[in-house]
């Protein structure tokens, strides 16, 4: 009996690969490609910057550092990092500063995520991220695709950082929470900035405070006064809308570029 569940328990897996190079097929189909002559060091063009990148280390929903993470630094195409000072030298003459989770992702980090979102054992960070959902539905819900904006070279992941205060701004969430506590609109109205409190999306009844919201607001507001797009469930998360590279997915590892 034990071997025959170990048999299904594998082929479940290779299901959930297949649905997920299906079922997230909005991306175009190309070989990832290791040119980095568009791409600059995030902190050569936007000094000011804090660096916490999540998966470098192992304090992210992995558990472990993410293949293609070979230092802790933050890669942009050319123009979205000069967008990107843009939103700097907004925030901070309001006290704030940039906090950067993740920005350049290589293709071999995605191929990362989707290995270990098919080892459906492995819920090590399960408490810390996804403590409603099942790992088995991280595909069908696509917090875990083959293809990732990242990759193209001008989505970034962050948050402010209070120069006031020296701690983060409270977002009432962590970076990488998956579930619709983390989208935009939760508790709120991005649109009219107006704050409801309605946390009724939520699967255990969580909720964010009026300044939590607010803060998100901050932040989405500044990013997209500088030419970029929200996504509609991460607050944190921002792809610059005249992006270089709308069809490439490139694969060299995040590491420390020479200065061009």
């Amino acid at each position: 009996m034990k071997q025959k569940n170990l048999i299904a328990l594998f082929l479940l897996c290779g299901v959930i690969v297949v649905l997920c190079f299906t079922k997230c097929k909005k991306s175009v189909s190309v070989s990832p490609t290791e040119d980095t002559s568009q791409f600059v060091t995030l902190t050569d063009v936007v000094p000011d910057v804090i660096l916490e990148i999540r998966y470098f280390g192992t304090y992210n929903f992995v558990g472990q550092r993410v293949d293609g993470y070979l230092e802790p630094t933050a890669l942009l195409t050319k123009r979205a990092a000069d967008s990107l000072r843009a939103v700097s030298d907004d925030v901070m003459r309001h006290g704030y500063r940039l906090k950067i989770y993740d920005a350049y992702r290589p293709q071999m980090s995605v191929d990362h995520f989707v290995r270990w979102a098919a080892d459906i054992p492995d819920t090590l960070m399960k408490p810390y991220f996804y403590p409603d959902l099942d790992k088995i539905v991280l595909f069908d819900q696509e917090y875990i695709c083959a293809k990732s904006g990242h990759t193209r070279g001008s989505t970034v992941d962050l948050t402010l950082f209070d120069m006031a205060t020296e701690k983060e701004l409270d977002m009432g969430g962590t970076f990488d929470w998956f579930g619709p506590e983390s989208h935009p609109d939760f508790c709120g109205n991005p649109e009219t900035l107006e704050y409801t409190g309605d946390g009724s999306k939520s699967p255990a009844g969580r909720t964010i405070t009026s300044e939590q919201f607010y803060n998100r607001m901050v932040l989405r507001a500044a990013m997209l006064r500088h030419g970029f797009k929200a996504m509609p469930t991460e607050w944190w998360h921002f792809t610059l809308k005249d992006e270089p590279f709308p069809d490439t997915y490139f694969n060299f590892p995040v590491k420390q570029l020479e200065k061009k």
